[in-house]
């Protein structure tokens, strides 16, 4: 068999943790809210899902600082990985408004009164992502997780449920990315 003509020159592999839950329910984007890190059993696993990572990378926001400190993991804190800013919908206990039937690419261009698309979410996060070498674990939110996931499928990348805790996986080769696992449980 010939050699590879083009061997990846940027492989990577990023393991990207939501952060534990909220510590009170509700939309929280942009808000610097707090993370119930009280499952420490869960924590411990999803430690040794991240452990071996050449770098961790985090948000900035306070869930993800806790998140990584109940974790014992010491991140590089990049604000480029912050939640979709969902600007007049961030208000305590509020929720997505039901926004009707829309196809992928229309809501992935939704700006709601205030904040961000998803895509200009996606715009921020993904040549962050797209910098990555090596291995490399996110603390971070559900929209990070599928901005990088967009880097697959596009829009329809906000078809995924990203809970709090899993892990969600991407490997880069050659320069293509592919999903390797989404929204896996570390319990």
């Amino acid at each position: 068999m010939p050699p590879d003509p083009d061997p990846a020159p940027n492989p990577a592999r990023l393991l990207i943790l939501r952060h534990a839950p909220l510590a009170q329910p509700g939309l929280a984007g942009r808000r610097d809210v707090a993370a119930d890190c009280s499952d420490a059993a869960a924590l411990a696993r999803a430690a040794l899902w991240l452990g071996g990572a050449a770098q961790v990378w985090a948000s900035p926001a306070l869930r993800c600082r806790q998140t990584c400190a109940a974790m014992g993991l010491q991140a590089d804190y990049r604000p480029a990985l912050w939640e979709q800013d969902f600007g007049a919908w961030e208000e305590p206990g509020a929720t997505l408004p039901d926004l009707g039937p829309r196809p992928p690419e229309a809501l992935a261009r939704h700006r709601p009164p205030g904040g961000e698309s998803f895509l200009d979410m996606a715009a921020r996060v993904q040549p962050l992502l797209q910098a990555a070498q090596g291995v490399t674990a996110i603390v971070a939110h559900a929209g990070t997780a599928r901005a990088a996931l967009a880097l697959v499928v596009g829009p329809a990348a906000l078809s995924f449920a990203i809970a709090p805790l899993s892990l969600t996986i991407l490997t880069r080769h050659a320069g293509i990315w592919a999903v390797e696992a989404v929204n896996r449980s570390v319990s």
